[in-house]
């Protein structure tokens, strides 16, 4: 077995080292596996599966949640959600800093995307409050650790991906990352009161109020977004529709958004499309490949005899839990957030269902490690956004990102003392 894993660990170092795409390296690792440690027909079993794999019913949601998302960062949302949101934030303690926050959590719940959340919003926020004085690290840290609600906050295109990869319910995973998304809104928003209460001259004063009329006049401009998060997500919870059926529902109520706000023409319909058609295949491509690597990692023995060798360590589900968030950072350092899910499943599940830990909850706590990766160099993909906007040295980014990237892992640890945080609403909406 420590033959195997050292030859398969190699080989897999060298393609994603040489640049070869994730889905190349995880169908040449299989390949090699099967090849050069089982007698199994390489060609046949590679076939079949990797045909299995790509017409999963539950994949059908993936195409069309993405497309939603395209759609909706080509329309005005973030300028109606900025409109809407700083009349309410002006008396709180960070004041409009806390749009970075709220405005992320809002626009996650209907992108399931971190990168394009902190696109869309960055767009926004960060020339504007920086033109009004908030100290600009804070605003790009804010906007770093805030964007990767994205891959929490329901729909999340991650979920679908781990529910599909471990074959869990996506109605559920999608229940369960609702109250761990407010955990984190909640954490970020109260360090940032606190940050504002210790450094009260590196905030600028709060701006001329304004009348209760007015305010809500401006909220309205909220509605289309709140009625979008409660058509797709309320149809899941309620039993009204599938995910696959509430994203088709997301697509129509998007576009319906988009030709209101006058944005839809023939040119961005197109933009949205091929986006989504690009994206789409390059995440299918991606679960072919870790469904191949999967089968031909059970064909060698190697998660079995691993989880077996794990077991006679006698580590406790914390101790597993603690080397796990430990190794998932230190691949989040190379590899995107989805990679990291389809690389590591078929090698993990074995040891975690051994430990009796909760498939569901155990998607949830991936999923918040994989936020953290999004913010730690050399492969965060919110850095190389903001980046890409602000013109700052990627480290500079990160550190201003710094932490959010703690109190995420202080999410980790919430989650593992109250594990209710993730279980509760899945339990009730099955009951």
């Amino acid at each position: 077995m420590l033959l195997m894993m050292i030859v398969l660990f190699g080989v897999l170092l060298v393609l994603l080292g040489g640049g070869v795409w994730v889905a190349f390296s995880l169908l040449g690792l299989g390949w090699l596996g099967l090849s050069q440690f089982t007698s199994v027909p390489v060609g046949s079993v590679m076939g079949s599966n990797i045909w299995g794999s790509s017409y999963s019913w539950e994949l059908t949601a993936l195409p069309m949640f993405i497309w939603m998302g395209e759609i909706l960062f080509r329309s005005r949302l973030a300028d109606d959600m900025f409109t809407g949101l700083s009349p309410w934030m002006q008396r709180i303690p960070g004041r409009l800093l806390h749009t970075n926050v709220v405005g992320c959590g809002l626009f996650a719940a209907v992108s399931g995307s971190s990168a394009a959340t902190c696109a869309t919003m960055g767009k926004m926020t960060l020339p504007e409050l920086t033109r009004r004085g908030y100290d600009e690290s804070l605003v790009i840290g804010t906007l770093a650790g805030s964007a990767t609600l994205g891959l929490l906050i329901p729909p999340s295109i991650i979920l679908i991906v781990f529910g599909v990869a471990t074959d869990q319910s996506i109605a559920r995973l999608f229940m369960a990352g609702i109250f761990p998304g407010l955990m984190l809104i909640s954490l970020f928003a109260l360090y940032l009161m606190i940050w504002s209460w210790r450094h009260p001259d590196r905030v600028p004063p709060a701006e001329s109020g304004m009348p209760l009329r007015e305010k809500l006049h401006h909220t309205r401009r909220l509605i289309p977004m709140l009625a979008l998060i409660v058509g797709v997500i309320g149809s899941i919870y309620t039993g009204l529709a599938s995910p696959t059926e509430a994203a088709a529902v997301g697509v129509v109520l998007s576009l319906v958004l988009a030709r209101v706000q006058g944005n839809m023409g023939v040119s961005m319909f197109r933009d949205a499309l091929m986006g989504a058609v690009r994206t789409s295949t390059m995440i299918a491509f991606i679960l072919a490949g870790a469904s191949f690597l999967t089968v031909a990692m059970g064909f060698t023995g190697l998660p079995s005899d691993l989880a077996a060798w794990i077991g006679t360590m006698n580590l406790s589900p914390w101790m597993l839990l603690a080397a796990l968030t430990v190794l998932f950072i230190l691949l989040g350092c190379f590899l995107d957030g989805i990679s990291v899910v389809v690389l590591t499943t078929s090698i993990m599940l074995p040891m975690v269902e051994a430990a009796n830990i909760d498939l569901i909850w155990f998607g949830i706590y991936l999923v918040i490690v994989v936020e953290m990766s999004q913010i730690t160099p050399p492969v965060g993909f919110n850095l190389f956004v903001l980046q890409g906007m602000t013109g700052r040295n990627i480290l500079s980014i990160a550190w201003a990102a710094m932490p959010f990237f703690f109190l995420m892992m202080l999410g980790v640890v919430l989650i593992s003392l109250f594990p209710g945080i993730v279980t509760w609403l899945p339990q009730a909406m099955s009951n």
